[in-house]
């Protein structure tokens, strides 16, 4: 394969991948440029980022797009984050859908503005039998929000008589979550140099490798990317055991 700025071995390629897609407002800031143009910049990383992991044969891709604690953000932020996700995917479906790419979304995105939810629910509509690369949008997703929902209707079904206690184990519960639809992530990436979870996939990441990347999201490219999948097949996993 051509452009493989880093040795990957192609057989061993994470099949998902999540990225917590960090340090737009940063990367603006250091420019004298408001934190709204690093979140533009950072949609045509989402850009490359899809188009690399298609190419490489990543199966899953997960972005944290918007947590639930984003809202605390200024409203004028808020309003611009919004805007540009209903635009990228009026101008990014066509590209996407041709390309076999399949949308999905975590978190509760009823809480989104009615634009974005239309264009969300067209999105998933259009691509939901797409058979290659699948982008889930984590959008107002938090990993506690997602598992105290878990509980909750876990413990309806035990009320109802349709499951016993005795049944709830780790495959009920991951079938519960509004990830269910993709199987754990391999590799969890995080921009801009912090190293914490933020809430994200708190269930999901048990035995995820990190990889933590000391530049901005917007400066995150497809040699970036290859970068953090060679660190990470230079891991040793054992899942708890011994080999």
């Amino acid at each position: 394969m051509e452009n493989l700025f880093y040795d990957i071995n192609l057989d061993k390629v994470p099949a998902h991948i999540a990225i917590i897609m960090d340090g737009n407002g940063r990367w603006a800031k250091s420019r004298f440029m408001p934190r709204t143009y690093g979140h533009k910049v950072g949609v045509e990383t989402i850009r490359k980022v899809v188009k690399e992991c298609s190419r490489l044969g990543v199966k899953y891709l997960t972005l944290y797009a918007f947590s639930t604690e984003n809202w605390k953000r200024p409203k004028e932020e808020v309003s611009a984050l919004m805007g540009l996700l209903v635009k990228y995917l009026r101008n990014e479906l066509e590209e996407l859908h041709k390309n076999n790419v399949k949308i999905l979304t975590i978190g509760d995105i009823s809480k989104l503005p009615q634009a974005c939810i239309e264009e969300l629910d067209h999105a998933k509509e259009k691509t939901k039998d797409n058979t290659g690369l699948v982008m889930s949008l984590a959008l107002n997703y938090g990993g506690r929000n997602d598992l105290v929902n878990a509980v909750k209707n876990i413990s309806q079904e035990v009320v109802d008589g349709k499951i016993s206690v005795d049944d709830i184990g780790d495959d009920l519960i991951s079938s519960h979550l509004s990830t269910k639809e993709s199987p754990d992530p391999d590799l969890v990436v995080r921009t801009s140099g912090e190293q914490r979870l933020s809430n994200f996939l708190l269930w999901e990441l048990a035995y995820s490798e990190f990889y933590f990347a000391d530049i901005h999201w917007p400066d995150f490219d497809e040699k970036e990317l290859q970068k953090a999948i060679f660190a990470y097949q230079s891991r040793d996993r054992r899942f708890g055991g011994i080999k």
